[in-house]
């Protein structure tokens, strides 16, 4: 018979398999009318403590730069047409003088050229994310500033603006000497859209910059980053570079990435998505009407036994099993100072 420890078993498992099936949707990343279904990492556009090998080189980047100027650029082009590229950085300085300029974050096809344009080249072809913490000029919004600017290879840099004639998408955020790990997230899809967030505010807590829609960046750009002080000056550092090629779901993909289902009943092909959420929920009624009946069914025979069994000298027990949690944890990380 069903004891009502298995009845409680299965009821638990039930619950917990509806639950699996139908949580996966918000494992992904949507962003605007595209769905993220999933990244892999880029170990060659990533950097991390403690940067060089024994040689003081780094296999997948170039570093370098002097009291004013400092840069930091990938070796190789960054080929996939997708991507996601998250950066946790510092800008710090003495809090009683002036400070500038910033630092520059690249999308270009030129690398490693230092230049007037916060460290890096002027007239650059693709994209260059400036986070400006110095005014050149009186603006309505307040600085620092995160400024995006498309350069087509032949155009200066408007300085005198601060690149507010030719920016396509920016916002003001007080990244400078936060009391939370300051991190940016850029995240491209190849002719659809490019969107920015940065959290300063607190741990996990992202803003939204921009969202541009119709972005194209030039194909297989090189990344970078540089960073600049003149007459002011500031402390520039990258502390960790994490970049991902980006995996997009399609229109007709079925929600739950896992296919925790298919594992069970066989898997569906994505014709079947639309009619397969009807089966599902039949199935579930179905589960639900099974546990209930063996419920029914193990309580009569319960009483059954107590009524005929009268107070003989049976003897029954219960048996439980516990399963323990799993836990995770991550390191610190440390910076390389321009």
């Amino acid at each position: 018979m069903l004891s009502l420890t298995t009845i409680a078993f299965l009821l638990s498992f039930s619950s917990l398999f509806i639950g699996v099936v139908r949580g996966k949707e918000d494992d992904k990343t949507r962003l605007g009318n595209s769905t993220i279904d999933r990244t892999l990492q880029l170990r060659t556009h990533s950097i991390y403590a403690p940067y060089i090998d024994q040689d003081l080189q780094n296999r997948w980047w170039d570093f370098g730069g002097d009291a004013y100027v400092g840069w930091l650029w990938s070796r190789l082009a960054l080929t996939p047409s997708n991507f996601v590229i998250e950066i946790e950085f510092k800008v710090s300085g003495d809090s009683s003088h002036l400070f500038g300029d910033g630092l520059a974050i690249w999308l270009t096809q030129d690398r490693a050229q230092p230049g007037p344009v916060f460290g890096s080249k002027d007239e650059f072809n693709g994209l260059g994310i400036f986070l400006d913490t110095y005014a050149n000029a009186r603006h309505t919004y307040a600085f620092p500033r995160i400024v995006a600017v498309l350069g087509d290879g032949k155009t200066k840099y408007d300085y005198a603006s601060d690149g507010d004639t030719q920016a396509i998408g920016a916002c003001s955020a007080n990244f400078r000497r936060t009391n939370v790990a300051t991190k940016l997230k850029v995240t491209y899809v190849r002719d659809a859209f490019l969107d920015l967030k940065i959290q300063y505010k607190a741990w996990d807590d992202w803003t939204d910059c921009f969202y541009l829609e119709k972005v194209a960046l030039p194909q297989n750009p090189f990344l970078g980053f540089s960073a600049m002080t003149g007459d002011v000056s500031d402390a520039h550092d990258i502390i960790t570079v994490t970049s991902y090629s980006a995996i997009m779901s399609q229109p007709d993909s079925p929600l739950n990435k896992h296919k925790v289902a298919s594992s069970f009943f066989g898997s569906r092909s994505h014709a079947d998505s639309s009619g397969g959420s009807w089966l599902g929920l039949f199935f579930k009624l179905f589960l639900l009407g099974g546990v209930c009946a063996g419920g029914f069914y193990g309580w009569k025979e319960y009483q059954r036994r107590q009524r005929y069994g009268g107070f003989g000298g049976g003897m029954g027990g219960a048996y439980g099993m516990r399963t323990p949690g799993i836990g995770g944890g991550f390191g610190d990380v440390y910076g390389k100072r321009f």
